[in-house]
């Protein structure tokens, strides 16, 4: 379905990203993928799919390391027809208590670097008459938590985006939509699962049930599998008219 087409995919080298871009590899995508940590097992993992694989290790929050990541893949593969905007952070704290770098740094990486992705592959996207943006989102990207003011801000400003990305494109054939997960148990939120368990004194998977419990009704994690289909389902014909929605796969959080 996307053979010959190419997919950049930001924070991909783990969690929700590295599952997008297997899945978009698995319709035939030639995959640009980016983050820290392990490079090679996740480049390895692409190969076996039988598409090319690149790797740019572009810092998010930086908006001349981006352009030279789009340029990067352009020079690679021709153009990025579809743009997953997913590299993110978090920190925890209240609002008085929260510091000013780390806000600074969660916006840079989770808003601002969906602005400057995009920005740099519309226009090639339009020439072509076919693009997917797809944000990774949040359910925070819809709803609040306690001590997340800056992820909250941030997630619910790529909705925002995402919506106005989807209007000033809703003529052509670019699309562009949003993916709000509930809990997904990528490293970033095992973290949280093993810092709940030491807090309170149980097992990890006891740990889980209270995460869950707090906010899931399913009781069960998405997957990162399960929001590669959606990505891949965004991308394909039956998605032509999807535009500017912010889908919330969650277990149920956000229609308490």
């Amino acid at each position: 379905m996307l053979a010959n087409k190419t997919a950049l995919v930001t924070g991909s080298t783990s969690g929700i990203g590295l599952g997008i871009a297997k899945a978009l590899a698995r319709q035939g995508a030639n995959i640009v993928l980016n983050g820290f940590g392990d490079v090679e097992g996740p480049k390895a993992e692409i190969l076996a799919l039988g598409v090319q694989v690149a790797y740019h290790g572009a810092d998010m929050s930086k908006p001349a390391e981006i352009e030279d990541m789009m340029k990067f893949a352009a020079e690679r593969f021709g153009r990025v027809d579809i743009l997953v905007n997913n590299a993110g952070i978090q920190h925890v704290a209240r609002v008085e208590d929260f510091p000013v770098e780390k806000w600074d740094a969660i916006i840079a990486i989770n808003l601002t670097s969906a602005f400057h992705a995009s920005r740099l592959a519309i226009p090639a996207m339009r020439a072509a008459n076919w693009g997917r943006i797809i944000n990774v989102a949040s359910v925070h990207g819809l709803v609040g938590s306690a001590e997340k003011s800056a992820y909250v801000a941030a997630k619910h400003g790529v909705v925002g985006l995402t919506k106005v990305t989807a209007l000033e494109n809703a003529a052509s054939g670019v699309t562009c939509n949003a993916i709000c997960p509930g809990w997904v148990l990528t490293p970033l939120v095992q973290k949280q699962v093993d810092a709940k368990a030491v807090a309170l004194g149980v097992t990890n998977e006891e740990a889980k049930n209270v995460l869950l419990g707090e906010k899931e009704p399913s009781m069960q994690f998405t997957t990162p599998e399960e929001l590669g289909e959606l990505a891949v389902f965004f991308c394909s014909p039956a998605g032509n008219n999807v535009r500017g929605v912010a889908w919330n796969m969650d277990g149920g959080w956000v229609a308490q």
